[in-house]
Parts: structure tokens; C-alpha cells; sequence
């Protein structure tokens, strides 16, 4: 029997009526003749509730106790949708992740899924289970301690299993209807696209798209599973929503598919750096060390065996970054003048895999820009993005600006 995974995030089981209605959907999947495997999200409020209550029981908490906490709202659902489902007459219980079992590594609260072992959902699909209701965003460590996979885990949780288990498709029911050309709250030009490639919404979700976990879309395209993203709130056709899938199934053919953003972020300069073999290491090793998450890097032409050194990181690293690059300065690690940080800065990125194929569109991007005098601060490329840090009060306007220069409101 085919399987068929389905992952509802935490606005598509925010309540019991919404988990009916999501029970409707995985009944219509049944009644197809799919096994479904579904993954569930804690109710939407409830795990920012959870870990408020940690945070105030134990500021510095332990972090095994801290995802025992959080994990239990994936449980709740998934207790709730598995009752649904029998009330519906459709054979179905509720799994924890240490049930399946899901395997992780033992990092707390950022766990990465090494192993799903099927054996024990097939064995009772065999027994005429239908649907295997499976909390996600957890697993079990080999130290036999609940785990959890961070923000948004859930849609990994989802992916990993669609491979484990050969999986037709894994749909992902979300607030939205798919994947947009931009954010249509900021242009309202933007349009749904049919289908769109593991590297472009790679790209995508790492650069400010909310639609799918960065991770998930990495596992996708590692292991071939077809990703498809719905909206758990519209009526569904066949062909609804957006398909993620392999390069070469993609129909729309033009050099950018879409425009992300990013508010939070922030551009950090080292002044003055001793210019030296190895400098970038010592500075970059110790914020690796601390946690912080380096996009964007440039360096200037070396003057007097002194340089500058900019890079950018999410606004909230910013004072960990701080920390780590002066105890390096401090322990002589490090030798510059001063660390200077810019915190009104957003990252705004042009992304399609017609970049590699057509050129010109650096120029058209940055042509745009200059129209509106918006002044770039820091540009990095890769062989399917642009992006550029500008003042965080233009993000809006270059959003639309792009959008409308590459005419994304157009199917290609």
C-alpha cells in the first residue's frame, strides 16, 4: 500500500475544530487507498506557553527537562487528531517519538533526526491501522532522553519520515497556499508558483521565507521526496498549492522566481583588523564556537597591513557575537581598532536557477535599486542568489521594486 505523509503546522490545529477539519482531509486521503502517516504541530500559542513557563520555573534551565516540557504540546495534538479519527471510523493512534522510534543526536533542543526506525508503524498498518498520527518536532536520544528539533522541526520531522518510508508526497498544510513570488503582504502583485526547485526554496526559506524549515527542504532534496505546500484553509484540487521538487520537473523557465527578505538582521565591522594569514579564522572560529550564524562577509583591500572585516548575523547574535570577538581580542587572539554594529539594517534577495543561464540580472537588480536611491551596504552572490543588506526603512520599497523589474506577477 502507498503511504502518503501529511504534516499540519500549529494554525492548521489550533483548535478542535480546525483538527476536524484536518481529520476530513486525511479521511479523503484514506478513502484513496493511501496509508497515511500524519505529523502534527502543538496547538498554535502553546509552545511559546511552554517554554514561558520553563523560562520562569528555571532561567537557567536544564535542557533535557526544557524539552520534555515543550515536546508535550506535539502530544496533545496528536492524542486529539488520533480521537478525531476514530470518532470518523477510521483506525488510527497517536505516536510520541520515542514510540516509532525517532533517533537523534543528544543536542537539546536542536537535535538532528539520525534514524527512523519504520518497522513498528508498518507492523501495525499490517494489523489495519490506517493512520499513524505522529507528534513531531521530537525524538529520543541514544541516552534514552526525549529531544526536540527547534523551531519549525516539525516540517523536518514530516520530510524524514516521507523517506524512511518511500513516501508518494509529503504535503504540508500550512496558514498559506503556497509558496509566493514574495511576501503578498508586502506587494500584492505576488504571485502563487505551480511548482518551484529544492534549490530555489532552499535558498528561499534560508533567506526569510516562513513557508517551510530550511532543514526540511535540505532532506527533500537529499533524498528526492516530492514536498507539496497547501493551505489547510482553502478547498483542495489535485493540482493545489506549490510542488517542490527536482530541477528538471520545473516548467517555468526565467532567471528569478522569487524576492525574500529578511528584517532581523544586522551588519557587524571589525576596524582595523591586522591584516595576516589566518585572520579569518581567528575571527570567524569563535563566533562558529558561540553560535552565531554568518550570511554576508566582506573584507576590504589591505592598507598598511591593516583591513576592515564585515559580516552580517541575525539581530538577536548580536551580543553574543559581541562577546565571543572581543574575549578573542582580549586573549590576543585578535588584534583590531574596534567592533562596530549596525542594527537597522534587512537583507533583501533575488533567487531563481535561471541565474545560471542568463545574465544580466546582477545589473537589472542593482540598476532597480539605485532608481529608487537605495544605497547597498553589502552584496553576496551565489550561483542562484543575489542579495544586498540595505537600510531596514527601504526593505518594503525594494521588495516591491524587484518584483515589479523582473515582472514575477507573470508566469514564465
Amino acid at each position: 500500500m502507498s503511504v502518503l505523509v501529511m504534516k499540519f503546522g500549529g494554525t492548521s490545529v489550533a483548535t478542535l475544530d480546525r483538527i476536524r477539519r484536518a481529520a476530513k482531509r486525511v479521511g479523503v486521503e484514506v478513502a484513496k487507498g493511501h496509508d497515511v502517516i500524519v505529523i502534527v504541530s502543538a496547538m498554535a500559542g502553546e509552545t511559546n506557553k511552554l517554554v514561558g513557563f520553563v523560562d520562569e520555573t528555571s532561567p537557567l534551565y536544564d535542557a533535557r527537562e526544557y524539552d520534555a516540557v515543550v515536546s508535550s504540546g506535539e502530544n496533545v495534538t496528536a492524542g486529539l487528531m488520533a480521537l478525531t479519527l476514530q470518532e470518523m471510523d477510521i483506525p488510527a493512534r497517536s505516536w510520541q517519538g520515542w514510540q516509532v522510534p525517532v533517533r537523534t543526536t543528544s543536542a537539546h533542543s536542536a537535535a538532528r533526526i539520525e534514524e527512523i526506525e519504520p518497522d513498528n508503524i508498518r507492523a501495525k498498518f499490517a494489523e489495519g491501522m490506517k493512520v499513524a498520527v505522529v507528534a513531531g518536532f521530537q525524538g529520543v536520544s541514544p541516552e534514552g532522553r526525549i529531544t526536540t528539533l527547534g523551531r519549525g522541526g516539525s516540517d523536518t520531522t514530516a520530510v524524514a519520515f516521507a523517506a524512511a518510508f518511500g513516501a508518494v508526497r509529503c504535503d504540508i498544510y500550512t496558514d498559506v497556499d503556497g509558496v509566493y513570488t514574495t511576501d503578498p503582504r508586502i506587494a500584492d502583485k505576488a504571485r502563487k508558483l505551480d511548482q518551484i526547485a529544492f534549490e530555489e526554496m532552499l535558498e528561499l526559506a534560508s533567506l526569510g521565507a516562513k513557508v517551510l524549515q530550511t532543514r526540511s527542504v535540505e532532506l527533500a532534496m537529499r533524498y528526492g521526496v516530492k514536498l507539496r505546500v497547501l493551505s489547510s484553509f482553502e478547498e483542495q484540487s489535485d493540482d493545489a498549492g506549490t510542488l517542490v521538487c527536482p530541477e528538471e520537473d520545473v516548467m517555468e523557465n526565467r532567471p528569478v522566481s522569487g524576492i525574500a527578505h529578511s528584517r532581523d538582521e544586522a551588519k557587524m565591522t571589525l576596524i582595523s583588523v591586522a591584516d595576516r594569514p589566518g585572520i579569518a579564522a581567528a575571527i570567524f572560529l569563535p563566533l562558529s564556537e558561540a553560535g552565531v550564524n554568518v550570511d554576508m562577509i566582506v573584507q576590504n583591500i589591505s592598507e598598511d597591513g591593516r583591513t576592515d572585516m564585515t559580516f552580517s548575523c541575525p539581530i538577536d547574535q548580536v551580543k553574543r557575537a559581541d562577546k565571543a570577538l572581543m574575549e578573542a581580542k582580549e586573549r590576543g587572539d585578535l588584534n583590531f581598532h574596534d567592533l562596530v554594529a549596525d542594527t537597522d539594517v534587512a537583507k533583501v534577495s533575488a533567487v531563481g536557477i535561471g541565474m545560471r543561464s542568463q545574465s544580466g540580472v546582477a545589473a537589472k537588480m542593482f540598476k532597480t535599486l539605485s532608481d529608487e536611491n537605495i544605497n547597498i551596504k553589502v552584496i553576496a552572490t551565489s550561483e542562484i542568489k543575489i542579495s544586498v543588506l540595505i537600510d531596514r526603512k527601504y526593505m518594503e520599497l525594494a521588495v516591491q521594486a524587484l518584483h515589479d523589474a523582473f515582472e514575477l506577477e507573470k508566469a514564465g
